[in-house]
C-alpha cells in the first residue's frame, strides 16, 4: 500500500501587513526588504486568532478536497512552532474543532521543516497499515512571537496554515523521504520557553525569552547547502535525476536562499515554485501553501513528480519525493 496526497487546503488571517506598513513601525524600507528577502507582504493574526483556528479552517478545505468527512480521518499531525498552548496540543484542538472524533492527534515541532517531518510520519503510518487517512497540517502564528523592534527579523515572518490529506492508495504517491538534524547548530534559531538565559542570548539574541531570534548569516549558509543535499538525496534513492521531476517546492524563507540553492543544483529557475513575495516566511506552513498554489496554478498536474524540501530550527532539514 502506498500513501498519496489526496486533498489540500490553506488559510490566512485577514490582516495584510505590507512593507510600507513596516516602514512606519521600524527603521526599514520597502526597497531594502524586497532586495534582501524578496518579500512584499505577509499576513498577521489578530489577538483573538491562534494556530488552531487557521489550522482547522485549512483542514476542513483539505478534507473536502479529498472527498472525505472529518470522521474519516484516522490521525491528525500538526507541525507548528507556535502552538496555542503547551498542552493540549494544537492537533487535539483541531480534532475537536473540525469534529474528527475518531482521529488520534499529535503535534510535531521541527520548525520550518515541520511539514516535511509530519508528511514522512503520515507516510509511515499508512504504509505500515495502521491508518488509511492522515491529516497533515503546517501552521504558524509567528507574528505573536516576533520581536517587532528587531528589523532584521520582523520583516521576514508571517502567519498562515496549509493542510494535506494523505490517504492509502495503490497508486504511486510518496516515493522517498529524507530527514536530518544538526542539533549542534540549534542555537542559530531560537524561541525561548522554560530554558532561556545564556542559551538565548549567547549570540546577541533577544533578552525576551519568548521572542524569536535568528543568526541570519549562519542560517543562510546552512540552508543553501542542505536544501541541495536533501533534494539530491531523495532523487538518488529513487534513481532519478532533476530531469525526472516537474517542480521543486522549497521552504519559502528568503529569495536569496532559494536562488542560491537553484544555482547549486544547476537547474533552471522555472523548475522551482516561489511565492515568498506574497506571504513571507510562514515556517511549517510555507511548503503546503506553496504546494497548494502550484497545483491550483497548473504548475503541478496529476502524475507529475515533485520534490518538497525544507530546512528550519533545530537545526533540521529534509525532503520528500512524491508523485502528485
Amino acid at each position: 500500500m502506498n500513501s498519496k496526497i489526496t486533498g489540500l487546503g490553506i488559510c490566512f488571517p485577514e490582516r495584510c501587513l505590507t512593507n510600507s506598513d513596516l516602514e512606519k513601525m521600524v527603521e526599514t524600507s520597502n526597497e531594502w526588504i524586497v532586495q534582501r528577502t524578496g518579500i512584499e507582504k505577509r499576513y498577521v493574526c489578530g489577538e483573538a486568532t491562534f494556530a488552531s483556528d487557521l489550522a482547522s479552517a485549512a483542514s476542513i478545505d483539505a478534507i473536502r478536497a479529498a472527498g472525505l468527512d472529518p470522521l474519516d480521518i484516522d490521525m491528525i499531525i500538526v507541525a507548528t512552532a507556535t502552538p496555542d498552548m503547551a498542552t493540549p496540543s494544537t492537533a487535539c484542538m483541531v480534532q475537536n474543532g473540525i469534529g474528527a472524533r475518531e482521529a488520534a492527534a499529535v503535534d510535531v515541532n521541527a520548525a520550518c521543516t515541520g511539514f516535511i517531518y509530519a508528511l514522512s510520519m503520515a507516510d509511515c503510518y499508512i504504509k505500515c497499515g495502521m491508518f488509511k487517512n492522515v491529516l497533515v497540517v503546517g501552521v504558524e502564528t509567528l507574528s505573536k512571537i516576533v520581536d517587532w523592534t528587531n528589523r532584521a527579523t520582523c520583516v521576514l515572518f508571517g502567519d498562515g496554515a496549509g493542510a494535506a490529506v494523505v490517504s492509502a492508495t495503490e497508486e504511486v504517491g510518496i516515493m522517498q523521504t529524507a530527514l536530518h538534524a544538526d542539533g549542534k547548530a540549534g542555537d542559530n534559531i531560537t524561541i525561548g520557553n522554560l530554558r532561556d538565559g545564556e542559551y538565548i542570548i549567547a549570540k546577541g539574541g533577544a533578552t525576551q525569552s519568548s521572542k524569536l531570534w535568528m543568526d541570519g548569516s549562519e542560517v543562510f549558509k546552512f540552508a543553501v547547502r542542505v536544501m541541495t543535499d536533501a533534494t539530491r538525496e531523495v532523487l538518488d534513492k529513487q534513481g532519478f535525476t532533476f530531469d525526472d521531476i516537474s517542480l521543486i517546492v522549497p521552504h519559502q524563507a528568503n529569495i536569496r536562499i532559494i536562488e542560491g540553492a537553484v544555482k547549486r543544483m544547476k537547474i533552471p529557475g522555472d523548475k522551482v515554485h516561489v511565492n515568498i513575495q506574497k506571504y513571507g516566511n510562514i515556517s511549517s506552513a510555507s511548503i503546503p501553501v506553496a504546494l497548494f498554489e502550484a497545483v491550483n496554478e497548473g504548475k503541478i498536474k496529476k502524475g507529475d513528480n515533485v520534490v518538497l524540501v525544507g530546512f528550519g530550527g533545530g537545526l533540521t532539514y529534509g525532503a520528500v519525493l512524491l508523485q502528485y
